[in-house]
């Protein structure tokens, strides 16, 4: 699996990637909920951090990571690519050439949780609102 840059032109098709992961995994979050985001993701979020991705042979993107003073802000994997070792390869990458070291995680999001603990990371706190202010528990794991 090789790890690639991400390119602004890229952003589109990423946040296509969001859309089903978060539909998949994030079952705590409305419709209202995505369609608020999905503006913010690729206007403020994609920019404001470094990007990595992996992608299929044909070129499509399956997951990308984000990083940002050694957090993970992101790391999403589409849907029918999970359990294939992507978001694991793009988790190693960030801890060992992006030097990541800690992540926020939605409470509500169980396997999250479970796969960072599993990568080496530990709940160090928590907060009952996430960044937005909106009643969606995170918590915040480092390694």
């Amino acid at each position: 699996m090789i790890v690639e840059n991400v390119l602004p032109e890229d952003y589109v098709e990423m946040l296509s990637v969001w859309e089903n992961s978060v539909r998949a995994t994030h079952s705590f979050i409305t419709e209202e909920d995505i369609e608020f985001f999905k503006p913010v993701i690729i206007e403020q979020a994609f920019p404001a951090v470094t990007l990595r991705c992996v992608k299929n042979e044909q070129g499509s993107i399956l997951g990308f990571v984000g990083v940002h003073d050694a957090k993970v802000e992101m790391l999403f994997i589409l849907d029918e690519a999970r359990g294939r070792g992507i978001g694991k390869t793009l988790l190693q990458y960030a801890v060992e050439q992006l030097e990541a070291t800690k992540v926020d995680v939605n409470e509500q999001n169980p396997l999250a949780v479970g796969f960072y603990e599993h990568m080496g990371f530990k709940v160090v706190s928590r907060s009952p609102l996430d960044d937005m202010g909106k009643p969606f528990p995170i918590l915040h794991m480092s390694r």
